[in-house]
């Protein structure tokens, strides 16, 4: 007896017909003619050497070797069902591409790259872009669905929209120009601040905004806005040209300080939190390998 060219497309005849014990339902659950259905059903038995059905006009019954076949041809074709569902998803995955969103860079000790190699490691076919985004949406464009993940500052709002993993917690430190009376000190503690103008976000990111104007530490007193900036630039330039201070995770210090401005610490003021979020309702599996990775990132130690 030779099997080795048996086909999935008997295995998936000889099923049908067992589980229907009728070649009329058979071949119309399979699309296929009777006559079709019969002459292959005929030609496996040959290929076998042995009858796989006893038929007559009115019934049709398994016989002992169809019987004896049945589970294994049933397990065979669940097993390429399985097998065809995983290449569908790695051929997806090698058209994919995951947009990652973010304000500034990531920077911190090579995160970024951390990630990407993690990633990798289980979708090798998968491209990464990474996607600027203005001040002005700090969600980085997980809100409007331009970008897949997304570096973001907490707090988010919305919250119950995402989910999100912490990747750094860093203090707030003040950036002001070198010549601010201030920059003199070491350590500046914020109540030296409530009557200092304030470079703030823009008023679409009201969480962001009163973070980073450290709201929760004035007392209830407002703060003073001396300009409005949306990008790293404007930052800087607002600081050298004197409209105002502002706080800056420590990770981003390097970004402004680059001639005519300065960062002190300060006391009296929360960290501030760095995340990779995510849409809640996204079940992609390349997003949560993401996070993973973010998350197995974030927790190595620093090289």
């Amino acid at each position: 007896m030779t099997t080795l060219d048996v086909h999935g497309r008997d295995l998936r005849y000889f099923v049908a017909v067992a589980e229907e014990l009728h070649f009329t339902r058979a071949a119309e659950r399979l699309y296929v003619s009777q006559p079709a259905l019969s002459k292959q059903i005929r030609a496996l038995e040959r290929q076998l050497g042995t009858a796989l059905f006893d038929r007559d006009r009115r019934t049709v019954r398994l016989t002992g070797a169809g019987t004896a076949l049945l589970p294994h041809a049933r397990a065979v074709l669940a097993a390429w069902t399985e097998g065809e569902a995983a290449l569908r998803e790695a051929l997806a995955a090698r058209r994919s591409t995951l947009v990652i969103g973010m304000s500034t860079s990531p920077g911190r000790g090579g995160l970024l790259p951390a990630i990407r190699s993690r990633f990798t490691e289980r979708h090798p076919e998968a491209r990464l872009r990474l996607r600027q985004v203005g001040w002005e949406d700090p969600t980085a464009g997980l809100a409007d669905g331009t970008s897949d993940v997304a570096f973001v500052w907490l707090p988010l709002a919305d919250a119950e929209r995402y989910r999100w993993v912490v990747v750094a917690t860093e203090p707030r430190l003040l950036a002001l120009p070198e010549t601010h009376p201030l920059a003199a000190r070491d350590r500046v503690p914020f109540a030296a601040l409530l009557d200092e103008p304030f470079l703030a976000l823009p008023e679409g990111s009201p969480e962001l905004r009163d973070h980073w104007l450290a709201v929760d530490a004035r007392g209830g007193r407002p703060p003073r806005i001396g300009a409005e900036i949306a990008s790293t630039d404007e930052t800087y330039e607002a600081l050298v040209d004197g409209l105002g201070v502002c706080l800056v995770a420590a990770g981003n210090a390097p970004l402004l300080t680059r001639g005519g401005v300065v960062t002190r610490p300060v006391d009296g003021i929360a960290e501030c939190r760095f995340a990779l979020a995510w849409r809640a309702d996204d079940p992609r599996r390349a997003v949560h390998d993401y996070a993973r990775a973010a998350t197995a990132a974030a927790a190595a130690p620093a090289s």
